[in-house]
């Protein structure tokens, strides 16, 4: 990369969790492409050592890895992790909750307490904590954006999603109630990106059977990610985005 060259996102930095995923590997990608810094945050180190390695050798702005477990965390262990950003890089332009928990479709009746509570806490619970901890650090920022990961089919309570659909349900709730709690500051934007049916992990996982070369690749999402992080999107706050109709608005 030209380092002469100012990107739309030059000097912003992002949060990423599940960075080490399919999405928020993605993401990652396309937003550090745009110049931004990334901090990849994941449990798997295997994982977001894979993506910093794809980032750098695409001769991007080298990204920070931050290993955490959102499940497993204590709210000290969050409370360090904004500490550490804000003492490091002074204020976040941005934080993409892209992690998340899934382990399969199956009744109500036959879902575990452990499984029920480990998906809430990485599918909820952590958007939680985040933005408790780390607003203060996102408010540094003149704009910063906040985008919460959601599915289309699970926020609609289908039979059989579980833990998964209650979390997303929620978590769109979560996300307008904290859009409206920070809307009238205009500094911190908070959106819901839905992908839609997409070539990813998840997607692999959850219909197994299904024809995925019709199916997008997840690099269809770029250009939804560097709208909802970039100038383009300051004032807009409070919506759900669905790729699967979203139009990139003329400059």
């Amino acid at each position: 990369m030209d380092k002469n060259l100012t990107m739309p996102l030059t000097g912003h930095v992002i949060l990423i969790t599940g960075a080490g995923g399919g999405l928020g590997g993605t993401a990652a990608l396309a937003l550090a492409r745009q110049g931004a810094h990334i901090v990849l945050l994941d449990k798997n180190i295997a994982k977001l050592e894979a993506v910093y390695d794809r980032i750098v050798d695409a001769a991007l702005p080298e990204p920070a890895m931050y290993p955490f477990d959102l499940a497993g965390a204590s709210e000290n262990d969050y409370q360090t992790l904004a500490d550490t950003l804000a003492e490091k890089y002074g204020s976040l332009q941005g934080l993409l909750h892209s992690a998340v928990e899934f382990s399969a479709f199956e009744p109500i009746a036959l879902q575990s307490t452990q499984n029920w509570g480990h998906t809430l806490n990485v599918n909820l619970n952590a958007a939680f904590l985040l933005c408790r901890v780390l607003l203060p650090v996102l408010q540094k920022s003149p704009h910063a954006s906040i985008v919460f990961t959601s599915d289309s089919r699970a926020r609609q309570g289908a039979a059989y999603s579980g833990a998964y659909g209650v979390s997303k349900i929620a978590l769109e709730g979560f996300a307008g109630i904290l859009a409206e709690e920070l809307e009238s500051s205009q500094k911190i934007r908070v959106n819901t990106l839905i992908p839609g049916p997409i070539d990813s992990p998840l997607r692999k996982k959850t219909y197994p059977a299904e024809d995925k070369s019709r199916l997008p690749a997840m690099q269809s999402l770029d250009a939804l990610y560097t709208f909802l992080f970039g100038a383009q999107s300051i004032g807009l706050t409070g919506q759900c985005f669905d790729a699967q109709n979203f139009k990139q608005p003329l400059n």
